[in-house]
Formats: C-alpha cells, structure tokens, sequence
C-alpha cells in the first residue's frame, strides 16, 4: 500500500499508487506521489515515466473520510495542496509522462492524467468529476484539457462519465487495449519515447510547456478557492449529507 517505482526497462521509471479499496488517496499519499514523479523527472537515467495504480480502478480521487473526520479544515486545505503539487508534479516533470488508466479514473484522477503528456487507457475505463455530487469542485482544468469545451461543462454539471473509447475518438486518449495488455501498452509506448536522446527530451518537454495555452497551474488553483468557499459556506458539507441531491442556492 502507498506509493511504489519500479524500473522495468531502459530509461523507464513506474510510479504506481496503491491504496485499497478504490485508490482514494489521502492527504500524504498525493504528496508522497508528487515526491515520486519529481525523484522520476530530476533522474538523468530516466527519460520516460509510467504514471500507474494498482487495483480495480486508476484513482478516485481524494479520501473524503479522512476530510470528513477532520473537525476544522485541516485536512481539507491538506488535499487541495497535495492535489496541487501532485496534478504539478505531473506536468513539470522534467521528461515525459505516460499514464496507464483502468477502470475508474475519477477528480483527481482527471487531474493527473489531464496534466500527462499521453494515456493509454483499458477498455473499461472511465473517466470524470463527480465534484459537484461530493460537494467540492476542481480539475475542470484538466477535463478541458480531454473533451471540448462545451463537452467539459455538460460532463461536470452531470457528474457523468466519458468511456476510453469515447476520449480516443476526441484524441486524447492514445491507445485504448484490452485491460490485461494495458501495462504492456503503456511500456511498449514508454519505451519508445525513452529511446530517444534524454537531453533533447528534456527540452522538448519544456518548450511543449511553454507554448501551451493554458496555465495548468493558475487555472486549476483558482478552481480550489471555490472548493474551499463552497466548505467554509456550509454548501459542501449539505450537499454530502444529501447524497448530492439538488436544494435552492
């Protein structure tokens, strides 16, 4: 359970996140994973890193009993900034990151693969933000970076999902295999790209970076300050009690 590396190839580093039953990861599992993918990009060895998790799905998000155990807000403020640095972690890692996705891929799993360079995705996967059924809000930032914008929007209000098949036909997603080939997959790809020179990965990753149109960071820190309006408000904590069902603003 936690956060493990592996190096199964050449230039290839595997962060892997595990916590049972649903991989909802709690406040220290984003920052040990954010710690993870850094160690990977700052590694001169590694030129490809394999975003993975074990179990039946890829992430689902934050651990909401532990913020709902915390009394203050602590633990709250804890998961935005540990999504924060861990969805950052993602997208500044020095070489490319390749994330594996199955099954459910749900907030802040959107998060971390919208902000990876490619996905590869098993059949049954799933990927969304039932933000607004938990009472909390973000990474619309990164579902953006998926689907069309109108698309995004249609999806959050809804808390519905969109399949593998579905983010493929968008281009988003690069490959979509059956669930027992999908690490394969995911290292048949890495090792491509690991085949190419380290150094000039290193700066093809920062100049994609640099011309793209969005501030990952900026956007997706705005987003948090109405996830803690909506929990400073009582709105959150409703909507929880609720099952997500809808009352007067």
């Amino acid at each position: 359970m936690g956060v493990s590396t592996a190096n199964p190839a050449d230039g290839i580093r595997v962060v892997t996140a595990d916590y049972p039953p649903v991989n909802a990861l709690p406040v220290q599992g984003w920052h040990d994973l954010a710690d993870a993918v850094r160690a990977a990009g700052r590694d001169p060895r590694v030129r490809c890193v394999v975003l993975a998790a074990s179990g039946r799905g890829f992430n689902a998000g934050v651990d909401l009993k532990e913020i709902q155990r915390d009394p203050g807000h602590g633990a709250l403020l804890g998961a935005n900034r540990g999504c924060f640095e861990a969805f950052a972690a993602v997208y500044e890692c020095e070489v490319p990151v390749v994330a594996a996705v199955q099954g459910f891929c749900l907030g802040g799993g959107v998060g971390l693969v919208g902000n990876a360079d490619v996905i590869v995705a098993a059949d049954d996967a799933v990927f969304g933000l039932p933000e607004l059924d938990r009472g909390a809000l973000g990474a619309a930032t990164h579902l953006a970076r998926l689907v069309p914008q109108h698309l995004m929007r249609a999806l959050y209000y809804t808390s519905r999902t969109v399949t593998a098949a579905e983010l493929h036909r968008h281009g988003s997603v690069w490959r979509v295999v059956p669930r027992a080939g999908l690490d394969g997959a995911a290292l048949e790809l890495a090792s491509e790209i690991a085949g190419k020179d380290g150094g000039l990965l290193r700066l093809a990753k920062t100049a994609l970076n640099g011309v793209d149109p969005a501030d990952v960071r900026r956007d997706y820190r705005y987003e948090q300050g109405f996830t803690f309006e909506a929990a400073l408000s009582g709105t959150a904590g409703r909507v929880r009690r609720s099952f997500g069902k809808g009352e007067p603003a």
